[in-house]
């Protein structure tokens, strides 16, 4: 985007400290509008914290942020109205039936009778909610509990979705339906961010911030973000792939080492590439270890490789193209 389209989100600085612990440290960050955003990191990376300051949920210790025009917290009670809210765990009425969940969200958010009674039909039929309109919420699988909360944190069309790890615990399909509907409001204009642990889910957003501690530590699209570690990343094949795991895992050239079937995907360590060789080197390592023939390819990074990488301390280049006024 332009620097003549404001964001969506622009922090500043924003902290957050709670006693010594600094659970947001001095994080800048610029949203546009139509962006599906996501959120990465270990637990206790900051993603909540940060999400509940950018609500006006929580004050920040330091810092500003402005949230749809608004200042945040000054202005917080002016924006609740214009976003929706989604946590982790269901939080509707489950009691209530589907439909009587969607009529109390629709009330509290201020529609009126005909147009609660509008959008409630278009969104239990857009949704396929219609066939268990009557069922109590309670009766509903996690997947479409899930489904729910999303229609009802959306049913008063809020420019910016804020949703706080919404999948976790949901099966693979159940997600992938999920997000199908979140693609499906960024292109009617809904601003989405997203906190999640799933990199199949990561890899989905138009655009990634990862946090460590706090700190944002990555920013950018997932394909900028993995080609960062373009040639760090090579597969491993042999006969016997878990004990060439153990042999491997403490080896000087290797920074992590998984196990992904039968083959071993291996992130080479930080200023290490896949030359041949490099290639050559680890193949004799596991000859001379008794192991026969293996096979030493490079391949593609994924996320889950930036993730560690980070996570073991290495800084990725932060890459944005948005542009944010001064």
């Amino acid at each position: 985007m332009t620097a003549s389209v404001e964001p969506v989100i622009c922090a500043r600085s924003l902290s957050r400290s709670f006693g010594a612990r600094r659970a947001v440290d001095s994080l800048d960050l610029a949203i546009a509008p139509g962006e599906i955003f996501g959120l990465l990191g270990p637990n206790g990376s900051g993603k909540s914290t940060l999400m509940r300051m950018l609500l006006g949920l929580l004050a920040p210790t330091a810092g500003t942020a402005r949230v749809l025009g608004y200042e945040i917290p000054a202005e917080a009670e002016r924006l609740r109205p214009r976003v929706g809210y989604m946590t982790q765990h269901f939080s509707l009425y489950t009691e209530l039936s589907v439909e009587e969940n969607l009529q109390f969200s629709a009330a509290i958010f201020g529609l009126g009778r005909a147009e609660r009674a509008r959008r409630i039909e278009e969104a239990l039929h857009a949704t396929g909610l219609d066939a268990y309109r009557s069922a109590r919420a309670a009766e509903l699988s996690g997947g479409w509990q899930q489904r729910l909360a999303l229609t009802a944190a959306s049913l008063h069309e809020p420019k910016l979705l804020v949703l706080d790890e919404p999948t976790a615990g949901v099966d693979p399909q159940s997600r992938r339906m999920f997000w199908e509907r979140l693609f499906e409001l960024a292109a009617q204009g809904t601003t989405i961010l997203v906190s999640t642990h799933y990199m199949d889910e990561a890899v989905r957003c138009h655009r990634l911030c990862i946090l460590r501690e706090g700190r944002r530590v990555a920013l950018g699209t997932p394909t900028a973000l993995t080609h960062d570690l373009h040639g760090r990343v090579v597969e491993v094949e042999v006969s016997n792939p878990e004990s060439a795991l153990m042999a491997l895992r403490d080896h000087p050239l290797i920074a992590s080492v998984a196990q992904f079937g039968k083959v071993l995907h291996v992130l080479l360590a930080e200023g290490q590439t896949g030359t041949e060789a490099t290639l050559r080197e680890l193949a004799r390592v596991l000859e001379a270890l008794g192991f026969e023939q293996p096979a030493v390819v490079p391949c593609p990074a994924n996320l889950e490789d930036v993730f560690v990488a980070l996570l073991l301390g290495q800084q990725s280049r932060p890459t944005s193209t948005l542009v944010v006024d001064a």
